[in-house]
């Protein structure tokens, strides 16, 4: 038996795959600039990709921004969603006149009902 071991490469060591007829994608090079501490990054993407406009610093973490021509991308932020506070979707329905005077109601309601217990 062990005069049949196996006998071979390394697992793991080495791959059997080769580059023989592989055509790499062509590539560009990109800029970005960090709007908190001005470090720059390049980055190099298929020219196929579709290239984002904004990268993570590998500086700081903050946001980089794409520079084409040495000047910054304007970005389009007109299709972002703006959260809406409890208070927004509240201005929606009323005034604010008819908000004093709910809240000058349900004030009186409960100042009268203070007082009937402290009586009582």
């Amino acid at each position: 038996m062990a005069d049949r071991s196996l006998r071979g490469m390394r697992i793991g060591a080495q791959s059997l795959q080769s580059e023989d007829g592989v055509i790499f994608a062509d590539r560009a090079q990109y800029t970005y600039r960090c709007e908190a501490c001005n470090h720059e990054t390049v980055m190099i993407f298929s020219t196929e990709a579709e290239t984002p406009e904004e990268w993570e610093c590998r500086n700081c973490g903050a946001s980089a921004v794409l520079l084409v021509d040495s000047k910054p991308v304007e970005i389009d932020r007109s299709g972002e969603k703006v959260a809406r506070t409890h208070w927004d979707m509240l201005l929606e329905r009323r005034t604010r006149a008819e908000l004093e005077e709910l809240l000058e109601e349900r004030l009186a309601f409960l100042r009268a009902r203070r007082g009937q217990k402290q009586s009582a």
